[in-house]
């Protein structure tokens, strides 16, 4: 899908329609990593650890486990 650069103050910018971000996972607070080999330029997201979603699965799933133990720490 073809797209053109639109001027953004004294820098280019390129439009992520909404569909793509959704294909992709990302989001407006996605961390992304930006790389150039040869005339390839490569946008993903950033390996910067779990996201939101993924954490907040994980503390559902251990929530349970660890529950009388993490009220011990509460007090």
């Amino acid at each position: 899908m073809p797209r053109t650069l639109q001027k953004h103050g004294n820098s280019q910018a390129i439009v992520i329609e909404k569909p793509l971000m959704e294909a992709t996972g990302i989001t407006m607070d996605t961390p992304l990593e930006v790389t150039v080999s040869g005339d390839v330029i490569t946008i993903r997201p950033a390996n910067v650890g779990f996201g939101r979603e993924k954490v907040a699965s994980l503390i559902k799933e251990l929530r349970p486990q660890y529950k009388q133990m993490l009220e011990n720490l509460a007090k």
